[in-house]
């Protein structure tokens, strides 16, 4: 489930990850992203109904998620050398994730970007592609 490659203009760069700095600053930049979206996720009270759906412990999540979009942006392979085939529907089956859920994992993924302070328009582009994933994990 690797994300098509994408172009910049005046860019040799063509994937996010490449964008996001490759393999100096790439990997960085994900876990910095993934640690903010779940300190998002875990303290707004916006995002308490998604936040429940997820255990009280979220470094698994957290690890996962990194592990997750390092090769969903192009960068390593990370979460199919150690789990296989993401398999995201399935594995999000257990849970009613409804029109609500994938706009509060949104709310605090945009929030996540924001407060990174990525660059607008690829955090646009990121966030565009992040809600076809999102849409579609919904089952209800």
């Amino acid at each position: 489930m690797a994300l098509d490659k994408i172009e910049e203009v005046g860019s040799s760069k063509s994937t996010f990850f490449e964008l996001l700095g490759g393999e100096e600053q790439g990997m960085e930049t994900l876990r910095n992203l993934v640690e903010t979206f779940y300190d998002i996720m875990d303290s707004d009270p916006k995002a308490q109904p998604i936040r429940a759906m997820h255990p009280a412990d979220l470094t698994s999540a957290r690890e996962k998620l990194f592990m997750f979009l390092t090769g969903w942006t192009g960068g390593p392979q990370l979460y199919i050398e150690r789990y296989g085939h993401p398999m995201l529907r399935k594995r999000h089956l257990p849970f009613a994730v409804d029109e609500s859920a994938r706009d509060q994992w949104m709310y605090c993924m945009i929030k996540a970007m924001h407060q990174l302070k990525m660059d607008e328009a690829l955090m646009t582009k990121l966030a565009g592609q992040l809600y076809g994933v999102a849409d579609f994990m919904r089952n209800q």
